[in-house]
């Protein structure tokens, strides 16, 4: 297989060399202030090439920009504007086959009397103006950079210091020790559904994401004491933004590959008025891999399909409003009964059939105005919708005389229907007080709407039980207020308050204060400290569980839980150590409180859960639970210059909590450790063509386990845990090795682009979780087994532009 794809790499190099002409391309954009959204006109332009020849232009008066005829390959451009500090674009990839477009944000730089003095941005540094620690922008080049990100927004963000993934066959990521439920997806200002297909209720992620990355403009994550805009997260945000289509001329992008086969558009829609439109859609071709027998962890089909679109519209004044979508579905059917031996499975259980399908949208519309030269506003409303469906039928099989496994009945044994819909509101100011002082206030509101169903065999009762059965609606509000002052070009201090009121239990977080400051003491170094509440409520499904009281009665007795909250400080130093070398060291404390617990002494807590394929049916819970992650972060970033880059990462840390029953015990994310290793070295095959080599190898601390109560197990055939001995084990640790190539080959007007992503090249077997799988062959063969994830996975695709 891997000669075939060599041949298939090197095929293209001789149709690259029938031209002979240099090929060059068009890089235009517009520059913009960070802090207003209000285009620079006069700011200079300059192109730096791998030569010593330099380009280079003003923006006209509205900000735009554009220099032609530029060689293809990587380009640095730097951007100056009296009043406003210097900005250098690197790694620009310049191809043959689309325009590249910029969108270049300045930020305001402090002047009082005496010189002006101008400093240049850092590479890496965030682009919303009032984080001061624990953020990070990426772009939309590192999602594909990094071996094994799979285009992914998230299993990209793992690679960052204290971030780490729950299991390879998922995207769920575990920021800081916290639970994968803490994690909050924002997309045009609107928090979104968990955008990921075949995502279980109250989960945090996926084993694919619907978010397409080609459709991303440069956005911000953040681990935590994040700026007081927002809300109803304790862990991390993902606040994404989509980039708009190029609005002068068509152009297309085709994709095959393992995750799917896309298709996406751009371009004007009407050229005199500047609106543009980007559309793309995937559909999934999983089947075809699997029918030539790569592992995907299950035998089952997995299906789906998703698509994004932005269409932009200009207007006077610097307005302009943006229609925007996101949208996926998904189905899969494990039929266990079509098994005739015992097959491997690690998304369904091994004795029943499970039909399982997922639904997620978002569609809104922003609107942005300038007032003035000092003030923005900027309205969005948009609506999303969530939903899953599962049904589970129990299968009765025993071994024929061919050893073959013969069905004997199906039985019907769950089925669920969860729908989420929300009617969202957005409002936010941007108000330049003075060269000092910058404000930002803002509201966002949301009705939500929930219609859930689901019912159960119960085998001892011999009935089904209905567990939900809810349609009901709540409001979430959520004012906030931030101030950024600038005490000099050195010291710039973010304070804020944020509130969060839910409706359906009159849950009230008042005053969330937040706040952090940011000192550059030395010309390349910067001490940063951050501190701030947060809430967050809790899975929706949760709050209309029901169980039986003593007087028979179905009650919902969850419906009155109120917000986990948490307590973040951050200490971070920061050192360019040169222009393209960075060295970053942060130390955190976040304190949990609130937490949901059980009434009844157990050692349960919400904080262990929202990884993983199932949900959750805890007791009457209480908010008397307490956790605390604690922990030290380091990164070495060379970032890509002279055609390669490195990433070190590592992070040692502590995530501990106390159930009901007062033990205080390690949670379930509680590795202790993680250290990341990353690099790639781009190799240039002619003028055309270039060849990336990447790397990734992670390592980290075991999974948290707990010893199998072997009795209640056998009993009701599935598995049991000691419940006293929570996490008092840990699984050997988790290693794993990537390797990434990418052919990009440039014709005129035409860009081919070929990757394999080798995913554990050394197919390293790392435990996932235990599992309870008696062996109907051999009944003495002990049950309960160690369960793996995903071996080697070669991922591969080709993509054309033009």
């Amino acid at each position: 297989m891997l000669k075939k794809l060599v041949l298939i790499l090197l095929l293209p190099t001789i149709y690259s060399t029938a031209f002979a002409q240099e090929i060059t391309q068009t890089i235009r954009g517009v520059i913009i202030d960070a802090e207003l959204r209000t285009p620079l006109p006069g700011a200079n332009v300059v192109l730096i090439s791998d030569t010593t020849k330099l380009v280079g232009t003003t923006t006209d008066e509205n900000g735009r920009f554009r220099l032609e005829d530029v060689p293809i390959g990587r380009h640095s451009i730097k951007v100056m504007f009296l009043g406003f500090k210097e900005r250098v674009l690197s790694n620009i990839i310049v191809t043959s086959g689309k325009e590249v477009l910029l969108n270049v944000e300045l930020e305001d730089a402090f002047v009082m009397m005496g010189p002006i003095e101008i400093t240049a941005t850092k590479k890496g540094e965030v682009l919303n103006e009032m984080a001061t620690v624990s953020a990070r922008a990426f772009t939309v080049e590192e999602t594909d950079r990094y071996a094994g990100s799979r285009g992914d927004p998230a299993r990209m963000a793992s690679n960052f210091a204290g971030v780490g993934g729950s299991d390879d066959s998922r995207n769920d990521i575990v920021v800081r020790g916290n639970s994968p439920l803490g994690i909050l997806y924002r997309v045009e200002g609107v928090d979104i559904p968990n955008p990921n297909h075949f995502a279980i209720p109250g989960s945090g992620g996926g084993p694919l994401s619907v978010l397409n990355n080609k459709t991303l403009a440069n956005s911000d994550f953040f681990t935590g004491a994040f700026p007081a805009e927002f809300g109803n997260s304790i862990a991390g945000v993902f606040d994404l933004r989509l980039r708009n289509g190029n609005n002068e001329k068509h152009e297309f992008t085709g994709q095959f590959g393992f995750l799917g086969t896309e298709l996406m558009a751009e371009g004007p829609i009407a050229k005199e008025k500047r609106s543009s439109y980007l559309v793309a859609y995937r559909y999934s071709t999983l089947s075809l891999f699997q029918a030539i027998g790569i592992d995907i962890g299950t035998t089952a089909v997995p299906k789906y399909q998703d698509l994004s679109f932005q269409l932009n519209f200009p207007g006077k004044g610097g307005s302009s409003i943006a229609v925007f979508g996101i949208g996926g579905k998904s189905d899969i059917d494990i039929l266990i009964s079509e098994q005739e031996v015992a097959e491997r499975d690690i998304y369904g259980d091994q004795d029943r059939d499970q039909y399982f399908n997922t639904q997620m949208g978002v569609l809104g519309v922003n609107y942005t105005k300038p007032l003035n030269a000092s003030t923005l506003l900027r309205f969005t409303v948009a609506g999303t919708h969530e939903n899953q469906q599962s049904e589970h039928l129990l299968v009765h099989r025993r071994i024929g005389a061919d050893n073959l496994f013969v069905v004997d009945s199906l039985t019907p044994q769950h089925w669920y229907n969860y729908t989420t819909n929300k009617a969202v509101g957005s409002f936010h100011m941007h108000k330049r007080i003075n060269q000092q002082n910058l404000l930002k206030v803002g509201v966002i509101s949301e009705l939500l709407m929930f219609d859930f169903l689901d019912s159960n065999y119960n085998r001892g009762l011999s009935r089904f039980e209905v567990r939900w059965d809810n349609n009901d609606q709540a409001a979430l509000l959520q004012p906030y207020v931030q101030l950024k002052r600038k005490f000099s070009e050195n010291v710039t201090l973010t304070i804020g308050l944020h509130s969060q009121y839910f409706s359906l239990n009159q849950s009230i977080s008042a005053i969330e204060p937040r706040a952090g400051i940011r000192w550059n003491f030395a010309p390349a170094q910067t001490l940063s400290i951050g501190a701030g509440l947060h809430s967050q409520t809790q899975p929706y499904y949760i709050y209309f569980y029901r169980i039986q009281n003593t007087f028979g009665e179905m009650v919902q007795h969850n419906r009155d839980i109120g917000f986990t909250k948490s307590r973040h400080l951050v200490i971070a130093y920061d050192n360019a150590l040169s222009s393209n070398l960075r060295m970053k060291v942060e130390g955190y404390h976040q304190w949990l409180t609130e937490v949901p617990i059980e009434i009844t002494p157990s050692s349960f807590s919400t904080v262990n859960q929202g990884a993983g394929f199932e949900r959750f049916f805890p007791d009457s819970l209480i908010n008397d639970g307490l956790g605390e992650n604690f922990g030290v972060e380091f990164t070495l970033e060379k970032f890509f210059s002279r055609k390669y880059f490195i990433m070190v990462t590592g992070s040692l840390f502590e995530a501990r909590y106390r159930g009901s029953d007062g033990i205080v015990r390690d949670t379930d994310f509680n590795g202790n450790w993680i250290a990341n290793f990353l690099a790639a070295r781009e190799f240039s095959l002619g003028e055309k063509s270039a060849i990336t080599i990447g790397a990734k190898i992670t390592t980290a601390g075991g999974k948290r386990y707990s010893p199998v109560d072997r009795t209640a197990s056998d009993l009701i055939n599935d598995i049991v845990f000691v419940d006293q001995d929570r996490n008092s084990l840990q699984f050997d640790d988790y290693f794993r090795a990537d390797l990434k190539l990418n052919y990009r080959i440039n014709a005129k007007k035409v860009t081919h682009e070929i990757a394999l992503d080798l995913v554990n090249v050394s197919n390293t077997q790392n435990v996932l979780k235990l599992t309870y799988a008696p062996d109907l062959f051999d009944p003495n063969t002990n049950p309960v087994r160690e369960e793996y994830q995903l071996g080697f996975l070669p991922i591969f695709y080709y993509k054309i532009d033009f």
